[in-house]
């Protein structure tokens, strides 16, 4: 990586005082830990589009489909301001060329997932997506998301830095002049990683990267990029990557002397009976690699897709 990676997140998580009483929500994972990868771009949806603090609390009522965004107590809608703003806010997101966007759960505006929709009788149903979080995940369908709370999961927090740290690296692709030989590389090196995540989107890609010389460049990019968005929002498993990591075996048929074969054997079987965290038989592949000089996955994004230190793969 060569540039600085940004990535969009809601203010109040990085404990500025925004919401709606006041106080914030700051969140000491993002802060101090992913705070030294990531530069944050903030954005809390209420104050930036007019409204003061304190406020009057909101939430979403009507069709979960199209919910209007109303204060509690004196019923005042707030969503065509919300949505006015969103327009001008996406227009200035697309110059930051962010890779990646964390959410604050449950809020009326920026929640993702399964935020509370009031009927007209004031009944709670939780199938709704925030206001502003609807409208940037519309705008940018390819950027990876995710809600602060569900980075408690060690998976979905794997999945998602990892994704962030994809889109990084193919837009750096993407800065350089547009080539098959570009993608070619690419994906070459992105093989594995994405076979881990879906085996049925590798062979897919595989026939559309051997094509790509016949298809218009543009077409050829859009259509990578939307399969490899695809592939990677797909949950890694202990049985996809089990199988990864017998699909490396392969390449040491010559090298690995029977004891080193049969260690690596054995720490596959334990990961793929859940008894190891993956970073256990990544480690040793890894050493692997170095001693014999594996050319081909020497270049294997999937040996080391994020920074070590971020400890990602000890839980996973």
């Amino acid at each position: 990586m060569t540039e600085t990676i940004k990535i969009g997140v809601s203010t109040c998580l990085l404990g500025e005082p925004v919401r709606y009483d006041g106080g914030h929500k700051r969140n000491r994972y993002v802060t101090d830990v992913l705070s030294e990868y990531f530069d944050f771009v903030p954005v809390c949806p209420e104050v930036e589009c007019g409204m003061p603090i304190p406020r009057e609390s909101m939430r979403l009522v009507g069709d979960p489909a199209t919910p209007r965004l109303v204060t509690i107590k004196t019923k005042l809608d707030h969503t065509d301001q919300m949505k006015k703003w969103a327009k001008v806010r996406l227009k200035a997101l697309e110059k930051e060329d962010l890779c990646g966007y964390i959410f604050k759960k449950d809020s009326p505006s920026s929640g993702l997932f399964r935020v509370k929709v009031y009927t007209d009788k004031g009944m709670p149903h939780k199938v709704g997506t925030g206001i502003w979080a609807r409208a940037f995940t519309e705008h940018f369908p390819l950027i990876p998301v995710e809600e602060e709370g569900r980075l408690n999961d060690p998976h979905l927090r794997e999945n998602f830095i990892e994704r962030i740290f994809t889109m990084k690296r193919w837009r750096e692709t993407l800065a350089q002049r547009k080539s098959v030989g570009h993608i070619v590389d690419f994906h070459t090196r992105h093989k594995l990683l994405v076979l881990s995540h879906s085996p049925k989107h590798y062979r897919a890609m595989g026939k559309l990267v051997a094509a790509g010389k016949s298809m218009p460049v543009k077409e050829f990019y859009g259509t990578y990029e939307t399969m490899l968005t695809e592939a990677l929002r797909l949950r890694a498993t202990l049985k996809k990557n089990s199988n990864v990591l017998q699909h490396m075996l392969g390449y040491f048929k010559k090298q690995l002397t029977p004891d080193e074969k049969q260690e690596l054997l054995e720490i596959i079987d334990d990961y793929r009976k859940g008894l190891v965290p993956l970073v256990v038989p990544i480690t040793l592949f890894n050493h692997y690699v170095r001693k014999y000089q594996q050319p081909y996955l020497s270049q294997q994004v999937y040996l080391r897709p994020h920074p070590v230190a971020l400890k990602l793969r000890n839980h996973a």
